[in-house]
């Protein structure tokens, strides 16, 4: 099994979430594809995959058991590269 490493920007992003008043629980260490935060804000859940929006594109691909998540989710997982995506992301700012 390999240890996970989170993006450089992720407690930045984390920072910023709990600012706005939401509630987060970094899930990166599970693996298998699952996304690195689980986001609660205003009654609604979101899935947040985080990627260093600093790095060149091929720094922040998708791994493939991160893709295979994302496309097999019933639901939508939100791949963020900055603060401002993630608080668009749950609807904190437009």
């Amino acid at each position: 099994m390999r240890a996970r490493r989170t993006d450089a920007n992720q407690n930045d992003v984390v920072k910023a979430l709990r600012r706005v008043g939401a509630s987060v629980r970094d899930t990166s260490r599970l693996g298998e594809g699952f996304p690195d935060l689980v986001v609660g804000y205003r009654a609604d859940n979101f899935l947040l995959e985080v990627k260093d929006g600093t790095k060149p594109p091929s720094a922040r691909k998708l791994t493939q058991p991160e893709e295979e998540f994302i496309n097999n989710w019933r639901g939508t997982v939100y791949v963020v590269k900055s603060v401002g995506e993630a608080l668009q992301a749950i609807g904190a700012i437009r």
